[in-house]
């Protein structure tokens, strides 16, 4: 044999150091998932008390994140199992199954015997035989204190038509995780990635399995050339003649004691099939307006062989104060053109009309020359305010792509007149920016539900479903609103005398103490009223002061003046426009 490049060395050593790293992880997490496992067989022990399928109307499910949502294969319905919850003291885990109506715009949820055990972040897709199949493997359950984990390695399939649960046992299949991802291809799933964490250690992985659907068997691919390094979150998607996309992700690294350094990954792999048993990775550098960097964002895939990618966050730490920056943009990746672009609304056409018999837009001076490769300015940030029931404010940043890089993308993409148009004129409904959101495509129409965002210390997680027709990108549609009343948030300073007492006392007190919060609430958002056809500038002025006031209440005392300055006026010209 001849001598080993250094890359190979390196490679070689790096694989060592996963697999050390492993064991120790394994070792660690296995008293902790004993402990957990009692839990989880409680909770089957009540699950298998069901003895027959139980279909019943409901309201729409409550707010939770990191489930999975499916479109069905045969029917007008969206599946949607699983996920978490958090309220600020207590993790809930979930293995309900809903089934959402498109023609009806109604929810079900069907009590099945003998369900996979709660969890979230797992992986779910859909498999077109025997009148559908749903195909669940991994995942994660939590400790209701949010301190311990028990990761997956099971490998389930729901059977739509006749309604029932099968637990499939093959060997030789993944190790137990969670935030990996899994497609169909052809005739097989695939998984890759994810990661597995006990209360003190973390591994990220990078390995890739198939599982067959017609032999039931499991393989760890060993792939030649230079693999993705191990990540979580990542979007995978599967290309026309049978390869595997593999975009972005997240990952951690301790750099020293109690000291982890977060990656936000932005490349691009190609795992290719070259055979039966033999496959390729490859790199690519697409072309196009690229998304910026984020995690916890959704992919579905779209029309005309686009995979899309929804919403995210860019965490950001400031003297040990993490804040993240939200999105709700959308951006779309040509598999065969190996391009990105970003999702434009095209508005509707009496707007566009509108708006062509105006004046042209100026064009920007900021304008990047074409094809120079160079990302587009920076997002703009937009802020918003939404009351909850309890009173609180939440100031919701939405971050935006510039109109640069809107134009750039519309005119670059306007050949193919599905997916970018002119920008629409106006204020439009879209979804509030989130991470860790559910998407399902059918009949073009891309689906959003729920997912969550932050606001200081504080978590919102969301139940609210829009629908954005693909073919046309004209507006989104509210199918379900965001409830405020669904939004609980429990400080974790309050103790657990208090949490008993709410428990054996009802609701009664804690309806008066709503009421009373309620009139609280209504004396101080009496807010500087506006004169008669008095102009946003002149309003501004006159009531700066109050508005950036209130907004450091609301940011606490750590946010720096800027922001408040900014928020301030943002909810001035919300409140503004609201009233005029």
């Amino acid at each position: 044999m001849g001598k080993k490049s250094k890359k190979e060395r390196r490679a070689k050593g790096a694989e060592k150091t996963a697999a050390k790293m492993e064991k120790k992880v394994s070792k660690r997490a296995r008293k902790e998932e004993e402990d957990l496992e009692a839990l989880i067989a409680e909770f089957q022990t009540l699950d298998a008390k069901k003895t027959q399928v139980v279909e019943t109307i409901c309201p729409p499910p409550s707010p939770r994140l990191n489930a999975s949502l499916s479109a069905h294969p045969e029917k007008d319905e969206l599946i949607l199992f699983g996920g978490e919850y958090f309220n600020g003291q207590k993790t809930f885990l979930y293995n309900e199954l809903f089934v959402y109506n498109l023609r009806k715009n109604s929810w079900a949820k069907i009590e099945i015997p003998n369900p996979p055990p709660r969890r979230c972040a797992h992986q779910a897709v859909m498999v077109s035989q025997g009148g559908g199949q749903l195909w669940v493997f991994g995942g994660e359950f939590a400790s209701p204190d949010g301190e311990q984990f028990y990761h997956y390695k099971d490998l389930w399939v729901l059977h739509l038509a006749s309604k029932t649960w099968e637990q499939i046992k093959a060997t030789g299949g993944p190790s137990g995780r969670s935030g990996h991802r899994m497609v169909v291809c052809k005739r097989q799933l695939v998984v890759f990635g994810g990661f597995h964490e006990s209360a003190r250690d973390y591994i990220y992985y990078n390995d890739a399995y198939t599982f067959n659907l017609d032999t039931f068997a499991w393989v760890k691919l060993a792939p030649s050339g230079m693999a993705p390094s191990p990540r979580s979150g990542c979007q995978l998607a599967t290309t026309l003649e049978g390869n595997v996309l593999i975009y972005g992700g997240y990952s951690k690294q301790r750099i020293k004691k109690d000291v982890d350094k977060g990656t936000l990954h932005t490349d691009m792999f190609l795992l290719k099939a070259e055979g039966s048993d033999k496959w390729t990775w490859a790199r690519l550098t697409p072309s196009g307006v690229k998304p910026p960097p984020r995690s916890g964002f959704s992919v579905a895939l779209g029309p005309n062989n686009r995979s899309l990618l929804f919403g995210g966050v860019h965490d950001e730490e400031e003297e040990e104060h993490l804040e993240g920056d939200f999105f709700n943009d959308m951006y779309f990746y040509d598999l065969a053109k190996n391009r990105w672009f970003l999702g434009q609304l095209k508005g509707r056409k009496s707007e566009k009309k509108k708006k062509r018999r105006g004046q042209g837009t100026e064009p920007s001076p900021t304008a990047l020359p074409e094809g120079s490769g160079e990302t587009p300015p920076g997002p703009m940030e937009i802020v918003k305010e939404v009351v909850a029931e309890d009173g609180t404010v939440m100031t919701i940043k939405e971050t935006i792509s510039c109109p640069t890089a809107e134009r750039q993308s519309s005119e670059s993409e306007g050949e193919d007149g599905d997916a970018t148009g002119d920008e629409a004129s106006g204020p439009q409904v879209e979804p509030c920016p989130r991470s860790n959101a559910m998407l399902a495509v059918k009949h073009g129409v891309l689906y959003v539900y729920g997912g969550m965002f932050e606001v200081g210390d504080r978590q919102f997680t969301l139940n609210d479903l829009y629908a954005l027709d693909l073919h046309k990108m004209d507006e989104w549609k509210v199918l379900v609103e965001m409830d405020p009343k669904t939004q609980e948030w429990l400080e974790e300073s309050e103790s657990d005398e208090g949490e008993d007492a709410e428990g054996a006392e009802g609701g009664e007190e804690e309806e008066d103490d709503s009421s009373e919060e309620e009139e609280e609430e209504g004396k101080e958002e009496e807010h500087p009223a506006l004169q008669l056809d008095e102009k946003y500038e002149d309003y501004l002025s006159r009531t700066e002061q109050y508005w950036v006031r209130l907004a450091r209440c609301h940011l606490g005392p750590n946010a720096k003046e800027k922001k408040a300055i900014k928020v301030g006026h943002a909810m001035a010209k919300t409140f503004y426009e609201g009233s005029a």
